[in-house]
């Protein structure tokens, strides 16, 4: 009976260890075709990295105002008598804009002109009885006094028929009108808004370690959608004092604005040049890998693989980016000139890998793109 069992637990070991080697050449075998396989290279495209001038820029957003704006009101009440403008046409200063109803005042001025006449009538008698000694001087200064006062009136109901008659207070252009013929107007009374247009101002702010960068008179840029390009302008003046809140100074930029493509309240975005031109690497947004512990490239040049064959891999290489204009982003530590940098087909790379240039279709790489349909 012993002899059967040693003779079985013989045969299983014998088994067992025929069974391990083969798994073992198997395994073996597996991981010298793993060590021998290469994955097929990706299909990249690339481009030849070179240094250009590039204009470092500061960028703020605006709000278009007016030079002179204001809602045009009415200063006295009464009705609407005539409108003489038309909604969203230029104007100059002094067109009148809209007459009140002044038959009341006018016939007031014919009697208060009546009464002017009558006292300098009066007055003339006096400075002749006064002559001859017929009047004492108190009664010809009684008299002289109701000649001013009624001379007075006269102005008063003068100025009363003026303020009736509403002018432009500047030149520039009219909204919609917001009243109507024979309207009866409180004072106070909205009519229209008038903005001077030509120049424009833009209001924005920097924070205050730019105040340096922004001397007085230097030039600044806008763009809006609305405009469909820019607008050129100057550094018209810098607040006194800084928003203890946000540590931003406001500033305040003139613009020529002779097309009248500004308008008050107008969203833009200002871009401030920041001293001379410099000369850094220029690539495709496309290119660059962004991500929380550092944005990189990948570089394409020979790499030696494991079995000491050479082959055309890449390598990734941090960079340190600065601003962006159109395509292009500017790269001012990390890509050497002359480096030939991968521009699309980033995201499916890895260190090491192999990769295929194809440069049939590039990507955009122009500084001042524009729309297919523009």
């Amino acid at each position: 009976m012993l002899k059967r069992m040693i003779l079985m637990l013989a045969i299983v070991l014998v088994f067992v260890a025929a069974i391990g080697s083969v798994k073992f050449f198997q395994i073996k075998k597996g991981m010298a075709a793993q060590m021998s396989y290469h994955p097929p290279p990706e299909a990249v495209t690339t481009v030849v990295a070179k240094a250009e001038p590039w204009q470092s820029n500061l960028s703020a957003i605006g709000s278009v105002a007016a030079v002179q704006g204001v809602t045009v009101s009415a200063d006295l009440p009464g009705v609407i008598d005539a409108i003489s403008f038309v909604s969203g046409k230029p104007v100059s200063k002094g067109d009148v804009l809209v007459r009140l109803d002044t038959k009341q005042e006018h016939a007031q001025l014919v009697a208060a002109e009546a009464a002017r006449e009558l006292a300098r009538a009066d007055l003339d008698r006096a400075k002749g009885m006064l002559a001859n000694g017929i009047i004492p001087q108190a009664t010809f200064d009684s008299t002289s006094a109701q000649f001013k006062q009624a001379d007075a009136h006269v102005g008063e109901i003068k100025a009363t028929i003026e303020r009736k008659t509403i002018r432009a207070p500047f030149s520039g252009v009219l909204g919609i009108r917001q009243v109507n013929l024979g309207q009866y107007l409180e004072g106070g009374a909205p009519i229209v808004g008038l903005q001077s247009l030509r120049p424009a101002y833009v209001n924005f702010t920097v924070p205050q370690q730019e105040i340096g960068a922004l001397p007085i008179g230097s030039q600044v840029a806008v763009t809006s959608d609305a405009i469909g390009g820019s607008e050129t302008g100057r550094i018209n003046a810098l607040d006194s004092t800084i928003d203890e809140a946000t540590r931003h100074v406001h500033v305040q930029a003139v613009f020529d604005n002779a097309d009248g493509k500004l308008r008050p309240g107008m969203f833009v975005e200002a871009k401030l040049p920041r001293g001379s031109a410099a000369q850094v690497i220029t690539l495709p947004a496309s290119a660059i890998s962004y991500a929380p512990f550092g944005d990189s490239v990948f570089i394409v040049e020979d790499v030696k693989g494991p079995d000491g064959k050479t082959f055309r891999g890449v390598r990734q290489q941090f960079v340190k980016l600065g601003g962006s204009r159109g395509d292009q982003v500017a790269v001012f530590t990390g890509v050497k000139p002359g480096e030939e940098v991968v521009t699309s087909g980033v995201f499916k790379l890895r260190p090491g890998a192999a990769v295929t240039v194809n440069n049939t279709v590039q990507p955009g790489n122009n500084p001042a793109p524009k729309p297919e349909d523009s």
